[in-house]
């Protein structure tokens, strides 16, 4: 009926007002609308409404700023501002461009005009998305009031709009109070209400939801469902409601796996990723973080290369975020110039966490001064990015120039957070600087953060270090925490380095009860008797190395060849080429005992 309407309405324009609605149709660009705008001006076509809401809508598709206020100046000076066609075309631009502000300030004006704007179901169902989008609670209950008062409170999309906004503010009585209230319900109804609980936590209620929906189709609310279930760490129900699904999705499997690599659980992941039928960026993203944050660095590298050599996806912003501290923990530094070059020519240089994640790969690969460039040529800095040149400083024994970033950092009115201290604590202790550590531990108050037990750690064993252990051990009487295995060891490290016998007996068997099977504790504590000649107390440590089944751990050697890292355990014997190493080190042994070398073994 209404393309009836608006058909007989054409066939009473002018051809001149045909040709221009035909020609705001079609694909334009901010120039052709000016020249469209000035034949409509020249043709006084403006004042057809229907063109100029056209021209509106044309306007706002160019997502121009320019544009839109161009197109704002002939609006707020043309008659028939009343029309709601009209003005929420243009609430509908200014939410486009997410000037949510201006979409509202828009909306107040009209309806204090003396014209009397009357708004619709449209303009609610415009004004309760921008409310959503905004997080505009207060306003959002206005568009409700106004709601009630215009008697669209019973109209089926009007009603789910605002469920859907209520939900996405977080405010879920009012969206359970809004879907009870409706008298009739859609899919969009009930999926955007269990959407909200999932999203809130609340998955008792969501499941109850779910269970009573008379149509459960949408993969949009089973990949909702998942993902709450997901975030409480029930990777049961979420299996269970996954393995229900009836059309799983490249969102629904990549849920899963994310799930399962928080959990720690990175084998079902990698079970899953593999079973995949369809992989996109963000499922392979998802893998590599999870052998990152699991400490699987071994693995990320192998399935990032796997990525590259066997799929057309290149990497982007989360994938080189995900795979450089990979590449640090293996100190890859060829393979970390490499994604360091690539980050220059897809030109993702400006992303901070980008230059940041390159700051951290570098200092950690012991190319320091690579590390202080990235950051000095850095477009933008955050608190993470100085955090990691502190850092970087620190665990390459640079203290001064650590500390000097700090008081940077300080200038540049950038507060020091937790992660900050620790990274100012720890370059003062690799560079035995007491007082200063002394200094920044005191003055964490004035930065309003109190000390966590990483901050006394690094002051113990900073005291420790320097002889200072009677200091340590009332640092440690003074914490709000239970001394941990980290900090206890650092006090018997510093008994074990002054010859005190009876200082490291007694932090020995505080250790023993916190951490029994840890070798590093018992052979200090062994030494320091040996050095004593006391043999029966070392066969005493012996024996309760084995009683406690204390292993050393085997050592473990890193190096990176052509881009390949290769890893070495001791005592391994399993390595495809273990036979000609060991053929390589008899020959090394027999040239530097001045012998002749085997050369057919070689």
């Amino acid at each position: 009926m209404k393309d009836q309407e608006e058909q007989h309405l054409h066939s009473l324009w002018r051809p001149i007002e045909r040709k221009c609605m035909f020609l705001l149709q079609q694909k334009n660009t901010k120039t052709t609308l000016l020249q469209i705008h000035a034949f409509m001006l020249r043709h006084s076509i403006e004042t057809n409404l229907t063109i100029f809401t056209k021209f509106i809508a044309a306007c706002a598709s160019l997502s121009s700023l320019s544009a839109i206020t161009h197109v704002r100046r002939w609006f707020d000076v043309r008659p028939h501002r009343n029309d709601a066609f009209l003005c929420n075309a243009m609430i509908k631009a200014h939410m486009g461009l997410n000037h949510f502000t201006q979409s509202f300030t828009l909306y107040r004006d009209l309806r204090r005009d003396e014209e009397g704007f009357v708004p619709n179901k449209i303009t609610f169902l415009t004004m309760a998305k921008c409310c959503a989008l905004n997080v505009a609670s207060w306003e959002g209950l206005q568009i409700h009031g106004h709601v009630i008062k215009y008697g669209f409170c019973l109209d089926l999309y009007v009603s789910t709009a605002l469920l859907d906004m209520y939900a996405k503010l977080g405010i879920m009585g009012s969206a359970g109070k809004v879907f009870e209230d409706m008298p009739e319900r859609s899919l969009v109804s009930w999926t955007a209400l269990i959407c909200g609980y999932a999203r809130a936590g609340d998955m008792e209620r969501a499941k109850k939801l779910f269970d009573e929906m008379p149509e459960k189709e949408d993969s949009v609310l089973y990949n909702a469902m998942i993902d709450g279930y997901v975030k409480l760490g029930d990777l049961d129900s979420a299996r269970s409601l996954f393995n229900q699904m009836p059309d799983r999705n490249v969102i629904s499997w990549t849920t899963m796996i994310n799930g399962y690599c928080s959990r720690g659980d990175v084998a079902s992941a990698r079970l899953l990723f593999d079973s995949m039928p369809e992989k996109n960026l963000v499922s392979w993203n998802a893998m590599i973080g999870g052998y990152c944050q699991n400490k699987q660095p071994h693995d990320a590298l192998k399935l990032f290369h796997e990525m590259q050599s066997s799929t057309l996806f290149k990497p982007d912003e989360v994938t080189i975020v995900s795979i450089l501290p990979a590449i640090a923990d293996l100190g890859a530094h060829d393979l970390g110039e490499w994604v360091h070059h690539f980050v220059q020519r897809k030109k993702l240089g400006k992303a901070t966490n980008v230059c940041t994640a390159l700051v951290d790969m570098y200092a950690k690969c012991g190319e320091i001064s690579k590390a202080k460039k990235v950051f000095d040529e850095m477009p933008e800095r955050e608190i993470a990015s100085w955090n990691a040149l502190i850092n970087g400083y620190a665990v390459n024994g640079c203290a001064k120039e650590a500390c000097e970033v700090f008081l940077e950092m300080q200038n540049e009115r950038v507060m020091p957070n937790d992660v900050t201290m620790i990274g100012v604590l720890s370059a003062c202790n690799h560079g035995g600087l007491v007082e200063e550590g002394k200094r920044w531990f005191k003055a964490m108050a004035e930065f309003g953060l109190t000390p966590k037990i990483e901050h006394y750690g690094c002051m113990v064993d900073l005291l420790g270090k320097a002889g200072c252990v009677d200091e340590a051990e009332k640092l440690i009487g003074s914490m709000p925490y239970e001394a941990n295995g980290i900090i206890l060891t650092s006090l018997l490290f510093a008994y074990w380095s002054l010859n005190n016998v009876k200082g490291a007996e007694n932090v020995l068997n505080k250790l023993i009860d916190i951490e029994p099977i840890n070798n590093g504790s018992y052979v200090m504590l062994r030494n320091l008797y040996a050095a004593k000649k006391r043999w029966e107390d070392v066969e005493e440590i012996r024996r309760l190395m084995r009683r406690n089944g204390a292993k050393k751990e085997a050592g473990c050697s890193v190096i990176e060849v052509d881009s390949r890292v290769l890893e070495f355990v001791s005592g391994d014997r399993l390595h495809p080429n273990w036979e000609m190493m060991q053929s390589v080190l008899r020959n090394l042994w027999m040239h530097m005992r001045g012998q002749q070398p085997d050369k057919t073994a070689a």
